[in-house]
């Protein structure tokens, strides 16, 4: 009777070389839902304001993914204590899910959301003093971020909640706000945080990427709403497919590798200092990039043969794109890569000319924004030197 619950109640210490388990693959499986429902919540909502709804949602969701990722880091996600976290975790955070396309308009939703959020990441911070058994200073860590930032957040966002329609906004935007702020800080003065497998924390994200251009390519089906395919819906589905190719390139050509070396070399709280700058911070913008672009494409597909896409579209294509390639920039530069100035020049490229996708026709916007991020895929692959390996130094140790 004792055996089965003494398992459930066990720890597996991760190591350096662990690799992501089948259950962390399973957790993920969530967040292909929840990324619908993101883009849902901005492309059903009244622009501006649901765009910035969607990324507070999207903040919230990032946060939640991104402690288990560091959790299943410290111990196996797959055995005793933590495996139970995650299922735990899956079945709160699909419930908030449901409920997130009518968060912003009715108090019960919002409620609900509030309710999972908190369940996940309390039940994610139990797992973590769990696992940190024999460790006082992660242990004294996890404390910490739970009193300096997880209460106050949750307390912001449950005042939000209640207050209905015309506070809520202002209230949850200062939430999130103040949670990626307070845990930052708890990180820098404890300095209790641990990367025990860079190989595992640099899949981990690799895998997360990959799951939110699925977002993209499942909005070109959403765009159409079962419209019949002619030549012109073909070719912006085509073309929808290749601009997902060109995020595709521009993340998982070189830039896994060069982070995950540099994680590598670094030991300490160096690491866990570089694993929450480039990972935690800067790929939070790698995903909004793809789930706003993914926004842009299910909005062009929507407007094909209807004239000029609108400032929703055109928006969305540009600077979804260029927020994506800025949170690469960011991430590499922080390694101690050098500034990329192709890429640096396609971002402001993009930000500039998406005033003008917004006033040109739908499928004219599509096939600019997939020649400009291609061209900076055979831009970059040129300038890769012969027998370049993607595995190779980094050139500068990465900044502590």
């Amino acid at each position: 009777m004792h055996r089965p619950l003494a398992r459930l109640m066990t720890v597996a210490v991760a190591s350096e070389g662990d690799q992501v388990t089948t259950l962390e693959l399973f957790f993920d499986l969530v967040y292909v839902f929840a990324f619908t429902q993101v883009t849902t919540v901005m492309s059903h909502g009244r622009p501006p304001g649901s765009l910035l709804d969607g990324l507070i949602v999207l903040s919230l969701l990032w946060w939640s993914w991104a402690a288990f990722s560091w959790l299943a880091n410290q111990a196996r996600a797959d055995a005793g204590i933590v495996q139970g976290a995650f299922i735990a975790a899956m079945v709160a955070i699909f419930i908030a899910c449901l409920a997130i396309p009518d968060a912003f308009t009715g108090v019960a939703s919002a409620v609900v959301v509030v309710a999972c959020y908190a369940a996940v990441r309390l039940t994610h911070a139990g797992a973590y003093l769990a696992a940190g058994r024999g460790d006082p200073r992660l242990r004294r860590q996890v404390i910490v971020t739970v009193l300096a930032s997880l209460v106050p957040t949750v307390a912001l966002l449950a005042a939000g909640a209640l207050a209905g329609h015309s506070g809520q906004g202002p209230l949850w935007l200062a939430a999130v706000l103040y949670d990626f702020g307070a845990v930052f800080v708890t990180a820098v003065t404890s300095q209790g945080w641990q990367i025990q497998s860079a190989a595992h924390f640099a899949e981990r994200h690799g895998l997360i990427v990959i799951l939110a251009l699925g977002e993209s390519i499942v909005a070109i089906a959403a765009g159409l709403g079962g419209a019949r395919l002619t030549w012109r819906v073909a070719l912006g589905a085509a073309l929808s497919i290749l601009i997902a190719v060109g995020l595709y390139a521009a993340y998982f050509t070189r830039l896994p590798a060069r982070l995950e070396q540099a994680l590598e070399h670094a030991q300490g709280t160096a690491r866990a200092k570089l694993a929450q700058d480039v990972y935690s911070y800067f790929h939070f913008p790698v995903i909004a990039g793809i789930i706003v672009t993914a926004l842009g494409i299910e909005t062009a597909m929507e407007h094909l043969g209807r004239g000029h896409l609108g400032p929703t579209g055109g928006w969305a294509l540009g600077g979804g794109v260029a927020l994506f390639l800025a949170g690469a920039v960011a991430s590499q530069v922080r390694v101690g890569g050098t500034w990329p100035v192709p890429r640096v020049a396609a971002i402001v490229a993009l930000a500039g000319v998406s005033p003008l996708l917004a006033a040109v026709p739908a499928l004219a916007a599509i096939a600019i924004v997939a020649a400009a991020i291609l061209v900076l895929a055979v831009i970059e692959s040129a300038a890769q030197a012969p027998g370049d390996s993607p595995r190779e130094a980094v050139g500068h140790p990465p900044v502590s």
